[in-house]
Protein backbone atom coordinates (compact mmCIF):
# COMPACT_ATOMS: atom_id res chain seq x y z
CA UNK A 1 0.00 0.00 0.00
CA UNK A 2 1.67 3.22 -1.20
CA UNK A 3 1.11 6.38 0.71
CA UNK A 4 0.94 9.52 -1.44
CA UNK A 5 3.30 11.43 0.88
CA UNK A 6 5.93 8.67 0.85
CA UNK A 7 9.26 10.26 -0.02
CA UNK A 8 11.29 8.58 -2.75
CA UNK A 9 15.07 8.52 -2.48
CA UNK A 10 16.43 8.58 -6.00
CA UNK A 11 18.97 10.34 -8.19
CA UNK A 12 17.94 11.88 -11.50
CA UNK A 13 17.40 9.04 -13.94
CA UNK A 14 19.94 8.54 -16.72
CA UNK A 15 18.08 8.12 -19.98
CA UNK A 16 18.41 4.90 -21.93
CA UNK A 17 16.84 4.04 -25.27
CA UNK A 18 13.51 2.25 -24.99
CA UNK A 19 13.99 -0.33 -27.73
CA UNK A 20 13.61 -4.11 -27.98
CA UNK A 21 17.41 -4.41 -27.64
CA UNK A 22 18.91 -4.53 -24.17
CA UNK A 23 20.29 -1.21 -22.97
CA UNK A 24 22.78 -0.41 -20.19
CA UNK A 25 20.08 -0.43 -17.52
CA UNK A 26 18.84 -3.85 -18.70
CA UNK A 27 22.37 -5.30 -18.66
CA UNK A 28 23.16 -3.97 -15.18
CA UNK A 29 19.79 -5.14 -13.85
CA UNK A 30 20.41 -8.61 -15.26
CA UNK A 31 23.92 -8.79 -13.82
CA UNK A 32 22.71 -7.51 -10.43
CA UNK A 33 20.02 -10.19 -10.25
CA UNK A 34 22.63 -12.85 -11.04
CA UNK A 35 24.97 -11.46 -8.37
CA UNK A 36 22.14 -11.59 -5.82
CA UNK A 37 21.46 -15.21 -6.75
CA UNK A 38 25.15 -16.10 -6.55
CA UNK A 39 25.52 -14.41 -3.16
CA UNK A 40 22.58 -16.40 -1.77
CA UNK A 41 24.01 -19.61 -3.24
CA UNK A 42 27.48 -18.99 -1.79
CA UNK A 43 25.86 -18.28 1.57
CA UNK A 44 24.22 -21.71 1.49
CA UNK A 45 27.50 -23.32 0.45
CA UNK A 46 29.32 -21.58 3.31
CA UNK A 47 26.79 -22.89 5.80
CA UNK A 48 27.28 -26.43 4.54
CA UNK A 49 31.05 -26.50 3.89
CA UNK A 50 32.73 -29.06 6.15
CA UNK A 51 36.32 -28.61 4.93
CA UNK A 52 38.13 -25.53 6.27
CA UNK A 53 40.13 -24.79 3.10
CA UNK A 54 36.99 -25.06 0.98
CA UNK A 55 35.17 -22.80 3.43
CA UNK A 56 37.93 -20.17 3.16
CA UNK A 57 37.88 -20.31 -0.66
CA UNK A 58 34.10 -19.98 -0.70
CA UNK A 59 34.26 -17.10 1.78
CA UNK A 60 36.71 -15.24 -0.47
CA UNK A 61 34.48 -15.76 -3.50
CA UNK A 62 31.38 -14.82 -1.48
CA UNK A 63 33.00 -11.54 -0.39
CA UNK A 64 34.05 -10.72 -3.95
CA UNK A 65 30.54 -11.48 -5.21
CA UNK A 66 28.95 -9.41 -2.43
CA UNK A 67 31.25 -6.48 -3.24
CA UNK A 68 30.40 -6.73 -6.94
CA UNK A 69 26.71 -6.76 -6.07
CA UNK A 70 27.14 -3.63 -3.94
CA UNK A 71 29.07 -1.84 -6.69
CA UNK A 72 26.33 -2.64 -9.21
CA UNK A 73 23.66 -1.40 -6.80
CA UNK A 74 25.62 1.82 -6.20
CA UNK A 75 25.98 2.36 -9.96
CA UNK A 76 22.27 1.80 -10.55
CA UNK A 77 21.37 4.14 -7.68
CA UNK A 78 23.81 6.78 -8.99
CA UNK A 79 22.17 6.62 -12.42
CA UNK A 80 18.68 6.85 -10.91
CA UNK A 81 17.72 3.32 -11.96
CA UNK A 82 17.25 2.10 -8.39
CA UNK A 83 15.05 4.02 -6.00
CA UNK A 84 14.16 3.58 -2.37
CA UNK A 85 11.31 4.76 -0.22
CA UNK A 86 12.16 6.76 2.87
CA UNK A 87 11.13 4.84 5.95
CA UNK A 88 8.65 6.38 8.34
CA UNK A 89 10.44 7.05 11.64
CA UNK A 90 7.46 5.75 13.61
CA UNK A 91 7.57 2.44 11.71
CA UNK A 92 11.31 2.19 12.33
CA UNK A 93 10.77 2.68 16.05
CA UNK A 94 7.98 0.08 16.11
CA UNK A 95 10.14 -2.43 14.28
CA UNK A 96 13.06 -1.76 16.63
CA UNK A 97 10.86 -2.32 19.69
CA UNK A 98 9.42 -5.49 18.20
CA UNK A 99 12.88 -6.91 17.54
CA UNK A 100 14.01 -5.92 21.02
CA UNK A 101 11.16 -8.04 22.38
CA UNK A 102 12.20 -10.93 20.15
CA UNK A 103 15.78 -10.74 21.38
CA UNK A 104 14.60 -11.12 24.98
CA UNK A 105 13.32 -14.59 23.99
CA UNK A 106 16.76 -15.83 22.89
CA UNK A 107 18.61 -18.11 25.31
CA UNK A 108 21.75 -15.97 24.87
CA UNK A 109 21.59 -12.27 25.59
CA UNK A 110 23.92 -9.59 24.41
CA UNK A 111 27.51 -10.72 24.85
CA UNK A 112 26.72 -14.43 24.59
CA UNK A 113 25.74 -14.93 28.24
CA UNK A 114 23.00 -17.40 29.11
CA UNK A 115 20.03 -15.53 30.52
Amino acid sequence: MNQPNQQKIQNPQSQVPETPQMNDRDFITDILSHEKYMTASYCTALNEASHQALYQDLLTIFNETQNAQRELYNEMFRKGWYKLEAADSQKIQQSYQQHQQYSSQFPYGYGGQVQ
